[in-house]
């Protein structure tokens, strides 16, 4: 989710756990489980929408009603011990890292600030979102996005439409750019855990990732060049310049360059160092990589806001209240998800047997273009790295055949994880944070439905031509 997406130098994919939630025999559940889910997606879609106002003050309390419309029951029909440990996987598991993992990242990329002359022709926005689908497969979507979203946004503050670059950037930067390594986005690492090589992924959809970038980024320059040049796009009378903006193209606060390094060292050790020593709080087992990683993106995150002068922070407008909207909407997201992730594991036993035998081929054989189209379908909507398990699983989950055999399958797997959590606000974790960061600046982005508009009508034509070539 991929609004979930949950994440992403590698958001969410740094947890081996992710899907596994206490015992739930997702074969048991009814398909009422799934309305709590439902209903928080409606009320993220729907309530901005019909009441701006209100959804502004109390989305954090929408949220938990939310998570408590499916934690109750579920407590009192299966008991307390089954939720209790349930909502304590999904806080240990996955929320908190999570969570420390966007702080970080969000508190360190809002720590750089890149200055100059920085005025949004369509040339220049093209180059940032071609930089930014680039520098996203190394420091993850989640730091590219939070990294160039405001010199973006702030390049462009003169122009009268805006949204379309923003939309963009969320297609490009925040999510195809990151499908080429593990550090990229959530699913590619949790491959990397279950055994997939780490350039594995860079071998086998890069004409993929090429394809896509290169023609939303044609697309991109055709449609701003439009708004740019005849439709009278910049606003009559320019703002007074800021003698700051007259400086060459640099960087304040590089420090935060070091602090990133310091992240993505932390994120590929949680994956690379294995120790025997685990806790075990309530069923969940928590190993010392983890604690490691927590603690050490905790502390980065305290540097980076204790060595980032006050005037970079000043300078890129940096404030909290995007990373609160997220950190309390996926509290929410992550909670009633865990019976529609049990229900998707139980597979053909469950009650999304149907999608589970759908990328079956009728010789027992997996079907590529099923898979392509299955992760991404779920990924869109939940979070696409426990799409990513429950489809990795479902092919097998070897990843010696995936890599050789059923190479097709684990491509399929993998592009359709990490492109199509473009399709909503909510298929990763940066989407929301990069919307939520636009909306601060005043850029009138599209609602929930709306914004699917444009994914829809630009990115579904090109999966399916992808379709056609890579997963037949």
């Amino acid at each position: 989710m991929t609004i979930s997406r949950w994440l992403t130098a590698a958001a969410l994919c740094m947890l081996p756990g992710l899907a596994c939630a206490a015992d739930i025999d997702g074969s048991r559940l009814s398909m009422l489980w799934g309305v709590p889910f439902a209903g928080i997606l409606l009320s993220i879609a729907l309530v901005p929408l019909l009441a701006p106002i209100f959804w502004h003050h109390h989305f954090g309390k929408v949220a938990a009603a939310w998570g408590l419309a499916f934690l109750v029951p579920f407590a009192l029909v299966f008991g307390p011990g089954v939720a209790g440990a349930s909502f304590v996987h999904a806080l240990l598991a996955e929320y908190i890292p999570f969570v420390i993992l966007l702080t970080a990242l969000f508190a360190v990329s809002g720590g750089i600030y890149i200055r100059g002359n920085l005025h949004g022709s369509p040339g220049l926005n093209t180059a940032i979102l071609a930089i930014g689908a680039v520098l996203a497969s190394f420091m993850g979507t989640t730091g590219a996005s939070m990294l160039l979203i405001r010199p973006l946004i702030r390049a462009n503050d003169n122009r009268k439409h805006v949204a379309h670059v923003v939309v963009f950037f969320i297609f490009i930067v925040s999510n195809a750019g990151g499908s080429l390594t593990p550090l990229g986005d959530p699913p590619l690492f949790l491959g990397f855990l279950k055994g997939v090589d780490f350039f594995w992924t860079v071998a086998h959809i890069f004409q993929e990732t090429l394809f896509l970038v290169g023609v939303l980024l044609v697309l991109f320059y055709a449609l701003d060049s439009w708004y740019y040049r005849r439709n009278k796009e910049v606003t009559t009378q320019d703002p007074t310049p800021d003698t700051r903006d007259a400086r060459e193209i640099g960087f304040d606060g590089k420090v935060n360059f070091a602090l990133l390094g310091v992240v993505v060292a932390l994120v590929l050790l949680s994956g690379f160092w294995k120790s025997p020593v685990v806790f075990s709080i309530v069923g969940t087992e928590v190993g010392l990589p983890g604690i490691v990683r927590d603690a050490g993106l905790v502390l980065v995150t305290l540097a980076s806001l204790w060595l980032t002068p006050k005037t970079v922070h000043a300078d890129n407008q940096f404030g909290w209240g995007p990373m609160q909207e997220v950190a309390k909407l996926f509290a929410g997201i992550f909670l009633t998800i865990i019976p529609v992730i049990a229900m998707l594991k139980a597979g053909v036993n469950g009650p999304f047997g149907a999608i589970v035998a759908a990328v079956t081929r009728p010789d027992g054989s997996p079907d590529p273009a099923m898979y392509f189209w299955a992760t991404g379908a779920l990924s869109s909507f939940l979070d696409n790295a426990p799409t990513y398990l429950v489809f990795f699983n479902t092919a097998g989950g070897d990843p010696a055949v995936l890599m050789t055999t059923l190479a097709p399958t684990l491509a399929a797997i993998s592009a359709g994880a990490v492109f199509m959590g473009a399709n909503t606000y909510i298929g990763n974790a940066p989407n929301l944070m990069v919307k939520a960061i636009a909306e601060d600046r005043g850029v009138r982005m599209p609602s929930f439905f709306g914004y699917m508009l444009w994914s829809f009508g630009i990115l579904v034509p090109l999966f399916v031509v992808m379709t056609f070539i890579w997963f037949k």
